[in-house]
C-alpha cells in the first residue's frame, strides 16, 4: 500500500467516525465536534493530494480552511451558549423551532 493510499484510507476511516458521531448522538456539542473531526478529515485528504501533486496552493488552501474553521466553530459556541442559556438543555430534539 502506498504513503498516500493510506492516508485517505484514514481520512475515510476518520470521516466515517465523524459521520457515524452525527447520526446518532442528540448531544449539541457532541454533534458540532463530530462535524470538526469530518472536516479534519476532508484537510486531511486534500492535503494528501496536495502533496501528491507537488503544488503548494494545496496547502496553502488547507491554512484557510482552517482560518474559516476557527472562525466556524467560534461562532457554533456561541450560539449553543445562547442556546443553553434559553432553554438549558444540550439536547437536539429540544430545540424544534431551529427548524425550517
Amino acid at each position: 500500500m502506498d504513503q498516500y493510499e493510506f492516508l485517505v484510507a484514514v481520512s475515510v476511516l476518520i470521516f466515517s467516525i465523524g459521520l457515524a458521531g452525527v447520526v446518532m448522538r442528540r448531544n449539541l456539542l457532541v454533534v458540532i465536534m463530530c462535524l470538526e473531526i469530518m472536516l479534519n478529515a476532508v484537510v486531511l485528504s486534500f492535503v494528501t493530494f496536495a502533496a501528491r501533486a507537488q503544488t503548494l496552493p494545496g496547502v496553502a488552501m488547507t491554512f484557510f480552511i482552517y482560518v474559516a474553521a476557527s472562525c466556524e466553530i467560534a461562532l457554533a459556541m456561541a450560539i449553543v451558549l445562547l442556546l443553553v442559556k434559553r432553554r438549558g438543555s444540550l439536547d437536539l430534539a429540544a430545540e424544534q423551532e431551529l427548524k425550517g
